[in-house]
């Protein structure tokens, strides 16, 4: 091993220098392909990308995201040496609480961060998120001589992140619709955490994998070479209709001699002897730490190239805006509202017409194609039963990117790349849909846009057992309770069209984090209570139906067993027992609701309730107490019709008044008297 004799080795040297400082003082990471790639950094952040560290979301910048997450330590030392806000003293307190590098990159917390990853192959397909979204907006933006929207996407992989199955979803579905400004940089240093990868990864041939799904492929065989790193860097993504692979066959650990090619190079620290041997190998001084020479730190810092690339882009932009100032007054719209989110009242009437919230939101759609013209979406091949894409528009294909996205059957990748549709910037709102018991597919993607606090939109339909004959495989009875589980995310139930409404306002306006509208297929009839008190829906519950006497007992519901809930309401009344029906559509905006409104609309402590949902009834007790019940799904559904299953379930009238009836006995029965009573 030479000491570093260029200005490229020295750069490279420093980089390595920083990397193994900053695990050492945390006292854990990722060393191993941090180390190994070094060189691929240093060309990639000094050679190529366009970015401006003093303003790191500039719309135009290239984007990079670092699918295998392990390899923090590295990032955050190029952002560091390229100028971004992400100083030594944030080095030094690497994976501690509260800091700017935590132990996996984290979007909205390091300036150049561009998302969360660490789940392998996330970032990846998140990449291919916002590949899409350049395509999109270049087309919708762009004109003859005038580009405004001209960027490349860069992401890094790992052995690990293309064993992940959502990458072959990822990688499918980019060369399917020629996403040729996408660079997948892989790091192909054949070990893994078990061992290497003749043990698991070793029988396929990723060159032929990923051509034979349209990818351009190159391999860089020296990856300790800057100058090849940097032209192939350079070449990919340029003049090609196809997304690029670039394969750099790295030795894992290099240049620590003890570890290099081997398992044990991937996680943990090397110590302080090992670390004072290679910084002496490569020349740097085994006595000095988190030392940047100045030489190294004005050749690394991107700040004055940065600046000059994005004011070159304003002032085509502002040229652009001149010539096109309807597009220039779009183009803020879009950009405004995808990251606060958009003021809109749909028009109910027209949403009340249809017969089901899932045709419901199909009008929605319909009436914010024109509003939002950098709304895109779609289904996961479901598109004609989940009612989720605007009429009279594009599909996005290879030819031209039209905003009605056929993802496939590829869930896991479609929710990943709506999540890079919204990291991207500018596009309003992206959404993902299929049927609610495939949701699980989706899972993985929709907890990291919670984590990240996205403003993207989940629509899943076929909400419960009464969709029928297609059996428990396609019924959802957990889901419901699993999504409500994951912290940030809005789980919305309307029970009709006046609540759809109100729903899809609601969704659109959030800015901070994801929604999911869980919309049933079958015909449910629009009720004149939600009519007037549908706004409701905005505060996550409300009062449906008050009796004319002071309520004995409370039905929650959410969705469409709201409707037997009213009805066994009325009849309860008739019987001479008063019931209160309180719609439940979104338990997160209620719990953040005060007290007192949420005491107003559940009724006292010791008021007796019972909630209704054809589901698990995991979390419903939360909100009936003690002395409440829930009527829920204890097990798996069946193949039959869906009014067959709804009453042999339950979920009827008359099995909801006689549950009340039962619920209101209980907590009315004479204490039984105790041994000291008697």
């Amino acid at each position: 091993m030479n000491a570093a004799t260029t200005p490229d080795d020295r750069a490279v040297a420093v980089i390595r220098g920083l990397v193994m400082d900053t695990i050492e003082r945390a006292g854990s990471g990722h060393p191993g392909a941090a180390l190994a790639l070094a060189p691929w950094g240093y060309a990639l952040y000094r050679r190529v990308l366009r970015a401006n560290p003093r303003n790191p979301l500039w719309p135009d910048r290239d984007r990079v995201v670092f699918s295998a997450g392990h390899v923090s330590a590295l990032q955050y030392a190029l952002l560091h040496l390229s100028g971004h806000p992400v100083s030594l003293e944030d080095l030094r307190s690497f994976r501690t609480l509260g800091s700017a590098t935590p132990g996996h990159p984290e979007h909205g917390r390091t300036p150049g961060v561009e998302a969360t990853t660490g789940p392998l192959g996330q970032g990846f397909a998140t990449a291919v998120g916002m590949a899409l979204a350049e395509r999109y907006l270049a087309h919708r933006f762009n004109r003859p001589g005038r580009p405004v929207v001209d960027h490349r996407t860069f992401v890094l992989v790992s052995d690990g992140d293309l064993m992940e199955g959502v990458s072959q979803e990822a990688l499918s579905l980019a060369g399917q619709l020629r996403l040729g400004r996408l660079v997948v940089c892989y790091d192909s240093n054949q070990v893994t955490i078990d061992g290497t990868t003749a043990l698991t990864f070793d029988q396929e041939d990723q060159e032929g994998r990923f051509a034979a799904s349209g990818w351009a492929v190159e391999h860089v065989r020296d990856t300790e070479d800057t100058a090849a790193l940097t032209a192939a860097l350079a070449r990919a993504g340029r003049g090609t209709d196809r997304p690029t692979l670039l394969i750099l066959h790295t030795t894992i650990g290099h240049p620590v001699e003890s570890i290099r090619g081997t398992p044990a190079a991937h996680g943990g620290t090397l110590g302080p002897e090992v670390v004072a041997r290679t910084k002496a190998a490569i020349g740097l001084d085994p006595a000095r730490h988190f030392d940047v020479p100045e030489d190294v730190r004005a050749d690394l810092d991107l700040g004055q190239a940065g600046a000059e690339a994005e004011k070159t882009w304003r002032e085509r932009f502002e040229q652009w805006s001149r010539t096109f100032p309807e597009l220039r007054e779009e183009w803020d719209r879009c950009h405004r509202e995808a990251a606060s989110g958009v003021p809109v009242t749909l028009d109910a009437a027209a949403m009340n017409r249809e017969a089901s919230p899932r045709n419901a939101s199909r009008a929605a759609l319909e009436q914010l194609r024109d509003r939002l013209p950098t709304m895109v979406g779609g289904a996961a091949d479901l598109v004609d039963s989940t009612k989720t894409s605007f009429p009279g528009e594009a599909v996005y294909t290879a030819a031209a990117p039209g905003r009605n996205i056929a993802f496939g059957v590829r869930e896991h990748v479609m929710a990943t790349a709506v999540n890079g549709l919204a990291l991207h910037g500018g596009m309003v709102k992206p959404y993902g849909s299929t049927f609610l018991a495939f949701s699980d597919y989706m899972r993985p993607a929709v907890r990291l846009s919670a984590l990240m606090r996205l403003p993207v939109l989940w629509l899943w339909t076929h909400d419960s057992i009464a969709i029928g004959p297609d059996g428990p495989t396609h019924q959802p009875v957990e889901h419901l309770a699993s999504l409500r589980a994951i912290p940030g995310l809005w789980v919305m139930r309307p029970c009709d069209a006046n609540e759809t409404a109100q729903a899809w306002q609601a969704a659109l306006a959030r800015a901070d984090g994801p929604v999911a509208l869980i919309l049933a297929r079958q015909v449910l009839p629009n009720l004149p209570e939600t009519g007037a008190r549908a706004e409701g829906v905005t505060r996550g519950g409300y009062v449906l139906w008050e009796p004319s006497r002071p309520p004995s007992v409370v039905l929650l519901a959410a969705g469409s067993e709201v409707h037997p809930a009213l009805a066994a309401a009325k009849r309860l009344e008739e019987d001479g027992l008063p019931a209160r029906v309180v719609s439940l559509p979104c338990w997160e905006l209620f719990e953040h609701q005060d007290a007192a409104y949420r005491e107003s609309v559940l009724g006292p402590d010791g008021l007796p309730r019972l909630a209704v949902e054809a589901a698990s009834p995991l979390g419903w007790h939360r909100w009936t107490g003690p002395a409440g019940a829930v009527l829920g799904m204890t097990g798996y559904g069946a193949s039959a019709d869906g009014a067959t299953l709804l009453a042999h379930y339950g979920f009827t009238a008359e099995r909801v008044a006689e549950e009340a009836r039962r619920v209101h006995a209980a907590a009315t029965a004479p204490a039984t008297p105790t041994r000291e009573d008697r």
